[in-house]
């Protein structure tokens, strides 16, 4: 895997995989996993795309400068990693906090993006308390204390009964992470507004909802759909790491949309 620093000296972890000659796919995680989260889809989509996958400042083997971070600084350290790698212009699949910067990227650097897949994701929260409640809890009690309820939010309890394996493999992510490194994402979550931007986002558009996530509801998915020109919708029966509890579908569905 190869550190590319982003253009403030942060050194980003990356792992790329399929021909060099293939379409860009990037992937982007949610707030407190690493580029693992991935490992279902990427066998199948790097036999089309040159994927490219990352840990987010603050997250796996990526750095964890000083906050305060921002939806802008993740979206150029995105760029930082297309420009180091020489891609002029990539695919983009991100997750939760990867939709989120998928939402910046497609309104701020619309010469990078040609296809967005924006997937269980948020473009804005006016209710700011529950991300403090949730700062407050990492800072007196640490992740370990919040990864029980953090699983019911992100799987089912259907899928949390029948994939122990995949559970106690994303509870270890999730406590992996720098505590300071997800706190500070959680501020830029929190004051992320993308309400204005979106109706200027080009590239086509795929919004995907977990039918069950109660991280990010539906509601919020359409309301994306409908702001960006365009987009289309298609809701997956899962929670919120639809990839993760829906893994072939999930697949089938970006393919579908990307080819």
């Amino acid at each position: 895997m190869p550190m590319i620093n982003a253009d403030d000296g942060c050194p980003i972890n990356v792992d790329v995989t399929g021909p060099d000659s293939a379409p860009a796919l990037m992937l982007s995680n949610s707030l407190g996993t690493n580029l693992n989260m991935w490992d279902d889809q990427v066998g199948e989509w790097s036999k089309h795309f040159r994927v490219i996958r990352y840990d987010r400042r603050g997250h796996g083997r990526s750095g964890v400068p000083q906050g305060p971070y921002s939806m802008e600084r993740f979206g150029r350290d995105v760029i930082s990693v297309l420009d180091a790698l020489k891609v002029k212009k990539t695919n983009w699949c991100g997750l939760s906090m990867g939709g989120m910067v998928g939402q910046w990227l497609g309104a701020n650097a619309p010469d990078r993006v040609e296809k967005l897949v924006l997937s269980n994701t948020n473009f804005y929260y006016a209710d700011k308390a529950p991300w403090a409640d949730r700062i407050k809890a990492v800072r007196e009690q640490g992740l370990p204390k919040l990864v029980d309820a953090n699983m019911q939010r992100w799987f089912t309890e259907g899928f949390r009964n029948k994939a122990p394996v995949v559970i106690a493999r994303m509870k270890a992510m999730f406590i992996a992470t720098d505590p300071a490194g997800y706190i500070a994402c959680c501020e830029a979550i929190r004051d992320m507004d993308f309400r204005a931007s979106n109706s200027s986002i080009k590239a086509p558009t795929l919004v995907i909802v977990g039918a069950q996530d109660p991280a990010t509801p539906p509601a919020q998915g359409e309301e994306i759909a409908r702001q960006i020109p365009g987009a289309k919708l298609v809701s997956l029966d899962a929670a919120h790491i639809a990839n993760m509890e829906q893994p072939k579908l999930y697949a089938e569905v970006v393919l579908n949309f990307l080819r």
